[in-house]
């Protein structure tokens, strides 16, 4: 919450996403057209490291998350990478809980 300061600041979850440095990154020149895209790290280095981490502790007592990075590896996603993949999944998280504060959160 330090790192973002108010939810309110971002109109979707796509700028938090961003903000963070988790969103992915297209590369390509020319013809050229990259087969893997890896995230941005334009953001706030803090807040990144600290969602990833805390993706990673998540994963670890969540069905549900569990599931999800169990999936992501199945796909061929390296453990880093799945752990991106749950820590935008959790930033979502974060903001349905953040807007919908008289509304229950079941996971």
């Amino acid at each position: 919450m330090s790192a973002i300061i108010n939810i309110s600041r971002f109109d979707s979850i796509k700028k938090v996403v961003a903000y963070a440095g988790l969103d992915p990154v297209v590369r390509q020149s020319g013809t050229f057209m990259a087969s893997k895209t890896r995230m941005s790290k334009r953001g706030n280095k803090m807040l990144r490291y600290a969602l990833i981490w805390a993706a990673n502790n998540v994963r670890l007592h969540n069905k549900n998350l569990n599931t999800y990075y169990l999936k992501k590896r199945a796909q061929g996603k390296s453990h880093y990478n799945a752990l991106g993949h749950c820590a935008v999944k959790l930033i979502r998280y974060i903001w349905f809980v953040l807007h919908n504060p008289d509304k229950e959160f079941i996971n």
